[in-house]
């Protein structure tokens, strides 16, 4: 069966991570995006971040709705008709809006806009500004009672759709949809359930805006798909036929419920209510595929980055669908049996699997000879036919007339659709080229509709270089771009992008070639390899000297700068010389500028100084010089430098080489003063003002001291700075520049410049006038300006510049005998701005107190209120006794305070009056005058009036020790006799009782109210004495409160209630009396009020008294509704609750229904209780009360009223009531309950405790919920119900997590047979999942082990592996347990159950295992394993672990084995040798050696060398067979152990074996040793074997002295012949080769050398890497008309190894180094 052409799967699970199953649904969860979810639960918000892994957040937010924004982190919460934006992010709130109406769905339609759907039209809110939500269209009448799921809007924003479902006819749901055009203002009504907008590519024309829905009419069964294209202007809008649904028989009324597009694959994804999913391709409109992909309904869902996301309802499962694009086309083809479909879609989506498809019909097609059609395939198909035998068969078809040929149809064709792969790319451009059109592939370069290669650039090249270059860059060929930069002239352009891609290239060959052709491209070249990224890469001095060498001092000038950019200290040199050949060769402006841009800054100052000082470039020269006397002497010159380089350079220097050079500017004259001044401003700080003053002044520079201090004075601190500047001031006769330092400085030394001002005696006193006013020496300044006769100045001071000082002004005057008119005089011309008090002071001091009275009267003519004023008029008005009482009472400015005390010598009545003036301030003062004096009428007087009751309290009470004092009680009784009757006011009259009150004179003041009160007076009726009355009593008599309770009746009664029921009093009796009194209707004619004061009696009965009989009784007597509530509640709380819901029933007060019933129920009086329900119904409709009366009917067992109680209206929690009537085994009851809200759960479990099996498991099945089946199971079990248990048990196995218990419970029990009967079938279900058939497994393991085997090989598939594995193991089956794992490819564990249980082993499937364990230890403890229990199989275990075993260590396993092991591997060793391992080529070497096989050791020897020959060669060397010993001399010989070889040979005599190996050795000695050898022993033919043999190693000298010492002439002699020969032919060879030449041959020779001496290359720049060896050195300069050389290099010496060419001179300085 084909796979299927989508991928779906649960993401996440939202209730596992916490939220609740009531919070997963439509309204409260939201997915706006693939970003974020957001839940809304009762009192938090649940925030799951989806791109940083599910991260879950929870904030403390109450709302009833939240969406996310798409794209940014705004949340947008919505509580009725209140919306409100937060960024997350910044954590700040966006904005907020309170609607209308409430809306009835809203949601993100993109990232900026939120959709509010009301009752009666649709708004748009922008979320980027702060406008109002505005009303895009209303809503159409057939949508007003619809439930709004959905609403899109178009791309442009043009179109909106708003749908929503309606409940219709024989239970099937309608849908309603609204589609409105925003351009139009037009709607049109859709009868479908789910449609979405979306944007289409189709080829040849502009992306198309398409709506696609669903439709299917009211009250019909056809479902259609239609797509449609809206808001084209141009042109006929796509519109493709409606397609039929496949809806499938068993939904009928399913409807669905969204329509998501995938916009990556252009395939719609719609989802119905019931679980099924269709896939649409939009392009086609065909339906891909269909499958129902659960029970639960997908409310919401989001599309993103070709995958659909949807939520399930109160499950919670997050989906992910996904375009399975491998399966696409073999389904669509397998399955839909539709070719054209699979290559449309294949051919857009670029899917795999429709190449024969592809390739069929396009031979079917080129067949037709319809070219167009073949090129669009091509076009359409992907890369499947994009080969060059396409284009040969396009350019193999003919031409027809008047028509481009059909491979040009065919490159237009591809051109149109996408972007040509390289080898069309130059088929194309090979004949565009040659009809001279380069235009069109320039066009198609920039539309990038060409694949760039180089073997394109190489067509392109001849014909624009520019564009050849766009191919190669493009390309990477990076050899071809340098090209073409050269070619173009863009020399600066080379370095950067050799750089920038990693090239390698040989800069100075081309550096030395451009430096003669093309000087400004050799500098450009220059600066780029000078700045590449990474250093420099070339020599900066030698290619300095290059440009300098051809008197190219600019270009020299540009490329130092480049490469001195970085201001490098290493650079000095450098620096020094770009800066001295300018200023040498006639270009100081250059180096002036380079000295102003400041960017050299290492290179020699002095010398460079000397030169611009040579130059006249005077300020260039002093920034260059450091010692102070050249600076002076380039500042002789500084008249031509400009006065802000003077003034800036003085920066430079320190505080002495400043003041020099200042010092010497100013003694040549004043010319410099001015210049001098501004250095001296600007810097004054660093050089001092003290050093700068003396300079000036030893200069007689006065007007540049003067200036210079008055620039600085203002911001100056030092006191000198300020005195001196005052003194230059006064000098040059600046007076009002004295006077305003005078006046405004603070730092100046005050007596320095008082005393300097006085001895200057200046025409103008202001400057000393001010110091004096400010630093307070006004009696110096006074006798200064006296003695002077500057009697005008003493005026003009006290009335313009300090009045304030003018009573220190008058009193000098008054000391000095100053005329008293001339006093007077100053005094008048102040006035008012002269201070009083000081003044007055003054003068009382020098007894001229007098001497002010018309002073003072005028400032009192003048409306002064100044206290002083009217204090020293009044002193001197009381000493005259002019009127003083008149003064005292009338005078409202004085001070008592001043007066009183002035006023007690002379006449305590006037101190009295003006302490009394005081207002309280003096009261202190004035009770102490009135006790002192007698005065206690005035003062009782004084105490009534005042009404203050701390006054009183300071004159009535008295110390707890200290006796009663006369004086107090002489004021009570002036106040009881005389003050209190005169007076008319109540409120004095109460505040005076209060007074007696807080003094503690209860009996006092009881008589005195009682005679106010009591017997008759102007307040006999008045409240507030009558309320005094009875609280003085309740105070301090008690007994009496009952008796002036009946007599007085115009009294607070509340309030004097309360007052006698308080803690500190506790009169209830009183209080009962005083409420019972004002209950009836003479005393209070308002009804409420009667019946307050009744429920204030009964509170006191009950709250007080606790009399709850009496309080009963009362009631009875009032019988008012109040009155019985009341004391329901205190019978409540006095736990009688019959009693309570007898006076609540009375008072038809339902309030407390709460309490009631909680009292009722712990007192279990239902009965009693029933009535009080039913008569709280009558006036609330809560929850609570239908929920107890149905309690009470159960608890009372009234079935037959509990069901129509329930049967009828009703607000009862009937699951809350069922769920307590269940838990407290209310059986009956609690199935009425469940029965009349359907709770088949509850209702299942009901019938379980009341033993009704079949109705269980009927209402099980409706319920049809896992934790009811189980439950119900379980019961039918334990009562043997087996045939009702297994309808249950397959119910519940169909659920995972359950699996377990119910084994656990049938085992248990000890069902075991019943339990497998179960899960066999349990195999038929539908839904059987992977647990059923594992644990059938693991049952059949402990219970039918016959079993295991055929039920792992029919269901591997099915079955949890390594669950069954364990169960078969803990059974001891292990060939089932080898089987699953090696069915389960768990290989490792497959081989080791066979290598510890041998009934396990299996050599065959052992041998497939071992090959495939991915623990290579498993691999050796086989071997071991192999080794121990199958050794006869050990060699056929190796040749298959042979590729993945190490072999090396199995050898050392082998060894640690036995020696019978390696004899038993040799089969294995002689196999695995060709590795050429050290470890198995020595156990070889060893095995042959046992075995004495010399031959096939030697062969071993030759052709596998890896292992350790010297320890080999050490071990034969003492062997007792020759031959091995042999192969010790030769494995010797072989590691050129040369000596040991030969001895070895030796002594066996295996002559021939020693001269091959001394001839080997080619060592002269080891020949001589052999030769003197052979002649010891008189070996002739063995002496003339090794002469033969090693001749091209022999001395002469040593064969002719062998030979004559041992007579061997005629041994020696071939020897000798053939060296003869040899030296004869050698000095042949060496005279032809060094004979002259010949003449015409030497001519040809020249001119090759010549013809090599261009260095171009034949004209060609060489650009290969090291393209020129060492570098091609440039010819040195030939000389400039005998100019001396100005480079300053110095001459370069030659590299090592380079030799200078023919013809040509050594290289001078002008050479440039080989990179």
């Amino acid at each position: 069966m084909a796979s299927p052409p989508v991928v779906f799967n649960e993401a996440i699970n939202l209730q596992q991570m916490g939220v609740p199953e009531t919070s997963i649904k439509l309204g409260l969860t939201s997915m706006s995006s693939a970003k974020w979810i957001v839940a809304v639960e009762p009192s938090q918000l649940t925030l799951v971040d989806l791109v940083n892994g599910a991260q879950v957040t929870r904030r403390p937010m109450k709302a009833e709705a939240a969406i996310m924004n798409p794209e940014v982190n705004v949340l947008a919460l919505r509580s009725a008709t209140t919306i409100q934006l937060f960024n997350l992010d910044t954590k700040q709130k966006v904005k907020s809006h309170q609607l209308a109406a409430v809306p009835r769905f809203w949601k993100w339609v993109n990232a900026k806009t939120i959709v509010i759907v009301t009752d009666t039209n649709v708004m748009h809110w922008d979320y980027e500004t702060q406008a109002a939500p505005a009303v895009v269209f209303d809503r159409h009448a057939n949508l007003a009672s619809s439930q709004i799921i959905n609403y899109q809007v178009s791309a442009d924003g043009n179109w909106c759709l708003i749908g929503g479902i309606a409940p219709g006819e024989a239970g099937k749901v309608n849908g309603n949809m609204q589609l409105y055009s925003v351009e139009k203002k037009v709607s049109q009504v859709l009868q479908g359930h789910a449609g979405a907008f979306t944007t289409i590519k189709i080829a040849g024309r502009e992306d198309a805006q398409l709506l696609v829905f669903h439709d299917r009419k009211h009250g019909q069964a056809e479902n259609k798909i239609f797509i449609m294209e809206v808001g084209r202007k141009e042109g006929a809008p796509m519109r493709l036929p409606p397609a039929p649904m496949p809806v499938p028989a068993e939904a009928a009324n399913d409807f669905p419920v969204s329509l998501t597009h995938d916009t990556q694959s252009d395939v719609a994804f719609l989802l119905s209510k019931m679980g099924f999913l269709y896939m649409i391709d939009v392009h086609t409109g065909k339906f891909l595929y269909r499958a129902r992909i659960g029970n639960e309904t997908v409310f919401t869902t989001c599309a993103s980055g070709g995958t659909v996301y949807g939520i399930t309802v109160r499950t919670g499962k997050v989906l992910r669908f996904q375009l399975n694009s491998q399966a696409v086309v073999p389904f669509i083809v397998n399955t839909l049996r539709d070719s054209q479909f699979a290559i449309s879609i294949a051919g857009r989506l670029n899917l795999p699997g429709a190449e024969n498809l592809y390739t069929q019909e396009f031979e079917r097609i080129i067949s037709t000879g319809d070219v167009v059609a073949a090129a669009k395939l091509v076009a359409s198909g992907g890369n499947s036919l994009r080969t060059p035998a396409t284009i040969q068969r396009f350019q193999q078809i003919p031409a027809e007339p008047g028509k481009p040929q059909p491979v040009f149809q065919y490159f237009s064709t591809l051109l149109e659709s996408g972007k040509l792969n390289e080898y069309e790319s130059i088929e194309l451009a090979k004949p565009v080229l040659q009809q001279g059109r380069p235009q069109l592939m320039e066009r198609w370069l920039k539309d990038d509709k060409l694949t760039c290669s180089e073997q394109l650039g190489d067509l392109i090249m001849p014909v624009d270089a520019g564009m050849a270059l766009s191919v190669y860059l493009r390309c990477e060929c990076h050899a071809k771009a340098i090209q073409c930069f050269v070619q173009r002239g863009e020399y600066d352009k080379i370095v950067p992008y050799s750089s920038s891609v990693g090239y390698k290239m040989d800069y100075s060959a081309m550096l030395n070639q451009l430096l003669f052709s093309n000087p400004a491209g050799a500098l450009d070249l220059a600066k780029g390899l000078v700045s590449a990224e990474g250093g420099p890469l070339i020599d900066i001095r030698a290619t300095a000297e290059a440009f300098l060498s051809s008197n190219r001092i600019q270009e020299t000038t540009a490329f130092l700068l480049e490469a001195l950019k970085d201001n490098d200290p290493n650079h000095g040199y450098l620096q020094t010389k770009v800066l001295e050949i300018n200023l040498a060769g006639g270009f100081p402006q250059v180096a002036d500028a380079i000295m102003q841009q400041g960017l050299l800054t290492h290179y020699d100052r002095p010398h460079i100084g000397k030169m611009c000082e040579k130059a006249a470039m005077w300020q260039r020269a002093a920034e260059h010089y450091t010692d102070i006397n050249d600076i002076k002497r380039v500042f002789k010159n500084s008249h031509q430098m400009s006065p802000e380089f003077v003034v800036s350079f003085f920066s430079k220097l320190n505080k002495e080489q400043s003041l020099m050079l200042i010092k010497d500017m100013l003694s040549r004259g004043p010319a410099n003063v001015q210049v001098c001044v501004e250095v001296a401003k600007k810097y004054h700080e660093e050089l001092g003002g003290k050093d700068l003053i003396e300079i000036f002044e030893s200069h007689k520079a006065t007007e540049g001291l003067y200036y210079f201090l008055g620039s600085i004075v203002n911001f100056s601190e030092d006191p000198i700075v300020h005195f001196k500047y005052i003194q230059s001031s006064c000098m040059l006769g600046q007076f009002k520049e004295a006077e305003r330092v005078c006046r405004d400085s603070t730092i100046y030394d005050p007596e320095q410049v008082k005393n300097y001002l006085k001895d200057a005696r200046l025409p103008d006193p202001r400057p000393l006038i001010h110091v004096c006013d400010r630093y307070d020496f006004v009696d110096e300044l006074t006798e200064y300006l006296y003695q002077n006769s500057l009697l005008q100045y003493i005026e003009v001071y006290v009335t313009k510049v300090s009045p304030g000082k003018t009573p220190q002004v008058v009193g000098k005057l008054f000391d000095l005998g100053s005329n008293e008119d001339f006093v007077k005089r100053i005094l008048m011309a102040v006035g008012s701005a002269c201070p009083v008090d000081e003044m007055v002071e003054i003068a009382e001091t020098r007894n001229r107190l007098r001497m002010l009275q018309q002073w003072l009267e005028a400032r009192v003519a003048t409306g002064s209120t100044e206290p002083g004023t009217h204090n020293a008029l009044g002193k001197i008005y009381i000493t005259l006794n002019k009127d003083p009482k008149a003064f005292l009472l009338n005078n409202m400015f004085y001070d008592p305070k001043v007066l009183g005390p002035y006023c007690e010598s002379l006449d305590p009545s006037l101190a009295f009056v003006a302490y009394k003036k005081g207002a309280g301030e003096c009261d202190d003062d004035l009770i102490k005058v009135a006790h002192g004096h007698g005065l206690y009428r005035d003062l009782a007087k004084y105490l009534v009036e005042r009404q203050d009751l701390d006054l009183w309290a300071k004159v009535l009470n008295k110390d707890e020790d200290s006796a009663e004092s006369s004086e107090r009680r002489q004021l009570i009784d002036q106040v009881v006799e005389w003050a209190l009757p005169e007076s008319n006011s109540a409120d004095e009259v109460s505040c005076t009782v209060k007074a007696f009150m807080a003094a503690d004179l209860p009996g006092e003041l009881i008589s005195l109210l009682e005679r106010i009160v009591l017997q008759g007076s102007d307040f006999s009726d008045n409240r507030n004495l009558q309320n005094l009355l009875i609280l003085t009593a309740i105070r301090a008599d008690p007994a009496r409160v009952a008796g002036y309770i009946d007599e007085i009746d115009n009294f607070d009664a509340k309030d004097i209630a309360l007052i006698c029921v308080s803690e500190s009093h506790m009169l209830y009796e009183e209080a009962f009396a005083i409420y019972t009194k004002f209950s009836k209707p003479e005393f209070t004619a308002d009804k409420d009020d009667q019946l307050e004061m009744q429920v204030l009696a009964i509170g006191v009965l009950v709250d007080y008294l606790k009399e709850l009989d009496r309080a009963k009784t009362y009631a009875q007597q009032c019988d008012e509704k109040a009155v019985w509530s009341k004391l329901g509640k205190a019978q409540l709380e006095e736990n009688m609750p019959a009693d309570a819901i007898e006076s609540f029933i009375n008072a038809k007060d339902p309030s407390e229904y709460v309490t009631v019933c909680a009292k009722a129920n712990e007192a279990e009086i239902w009965t009693e209780l029933i009535p009080y329900l039913k008569m709280a119904r009558q006036t609330i409709q809560e929850n609570m009360l239908d929920t107890e009366i149905i309690y009470c009917f159960a608890k009372v067992n009234d079935l037959t009223e509990l069901e129509i109680f329930v049967n009828g209206p009703n607000v009862a929690n009937i699951q809350s009531i069922g769920d307590r009537c269940f838990s407290e085994g209310l059986y009956q009851a609690a199935k009425i309950l469940f029965i009349n809200i359907n709770n088949n759960s509850k209702l299942a479990l009901c019938h379980i405790h009341l033993e009704e099996y079949r109705e269980a498991v009927a209402a099980a099945t409706k319920a049809n919920n896992v934790s009811t089946w189980k439950q119900v199971c379980f019961a039918c079990l334990r009562a043997t119900e087996f045939r009702l248990a297994g309808i249950c048990g397959l119910e519940v196995i169909k659920y995972p997590d359950h699996l377990d218990e119910v084994v656990t419970y049938y085992s248990d029990l000890g069902h075991f047979g019943h339990l497998v009967s179960l899960f066999e079938q349990g195999l038929g279900l539908e839904d059987a999942h992977i647990g059923i058939f594992t644990e059938l497994g693991v049952l059949y393991t402990k219970h039918v082990p016959e079993k295991v085997m055929e039920h792992c090989k029919v269901f591997f598939s099915k079955i949890n592996v390594s669950k069954v594995v364990k169960a078969c193991e803990r059974a001891r089956l292990f060939q089932p347990a080898v089987y699953l794992y090696m069915t389960d490819k768990q290989h490792d564990n497959a081989v080791k159950v066979m290598m510890e249980r041998a009934p396990a082993y299996n050599h065959d499937l052992f041998l497939d295992a071992v090959n495939k364990v991915r623990n290579q230890e498993i691999i050796y403890k086989s071997i071991g394993f192999y080794i121990t229990t199958h050794p006869t199989k050990f060699t056929r275990l190796m040749e298959v672990l042979e590729e993945t075993a190490d072999h090396s260590r199995v050898v050392n396993q082998l060894r640690r084995t036995g020696d019978f092991a390696l004899q038993l591997a040799q089969p294995y060793l002689k196999n695995v040798q060709k590795n050429n391992l050290s470890p198995v080529n020595e156990a070889l070497n060893e095995l042959y050696i046992e075995d004495e096989d010399y031959e096939a050791l030697r062969k071993s020897i030759d052709d596998y060398k890896n292992f350790n020959m010297i320890e080999l060669a050490s071990k034969l060397s003492t062997h007792e067979l020759l031959e091995f010993r042999r192969i010790s001399a030769y494995v010797y010989r072989c590691n050129k152990k040369w000596k040991l070889s030969i001895e070895l040979s030796k002594k066996d005599r295996m002559y021939k074996d020693a001269i091959d190996t001394a001839n080997e050795s080619e060592d002269a000695d080891i020949i001589e040793t052999l030769l003197r050898f052979f002649c010891e022993t008189s070996e002739k033919e063995c002496f003339c074997a090794t002469l033969y043999t090693c001749f091209s190693h022999i001395s002469p000298d040593v064969a002719l002295e062998l030979g004559w010492l041992n007579g061997y002439h005629n041994f020696v002699m071939p020897y000798f012949i053939q060296n003869m020969r040899q030296t004869h032919l050698r000095i042949k060879a060496l005279e032809e080769r060094t004979a002259p030449p010949k003449e015409e041959d030497n001519q040809d020779a020249v001119a090759g050398t010549y013809a090599t001496l261009g260095g171009l290359g034949n004209g060609m720049l060489m650009l290969e890497n090291g393209g020129m060896g060492g570098g091609m050195g440039m010819p040195a300069p030939t000389g400039y008309g005998g100019a001396p050389d100005m480079s300053g290099f110095g001459v370069s010496q030659m590299p090592p190894g380079q030799m200078p060419m023919p013809g040509m001179p050594p290289m001078n300085g002008g050479m440039m180094p080989s990179m």
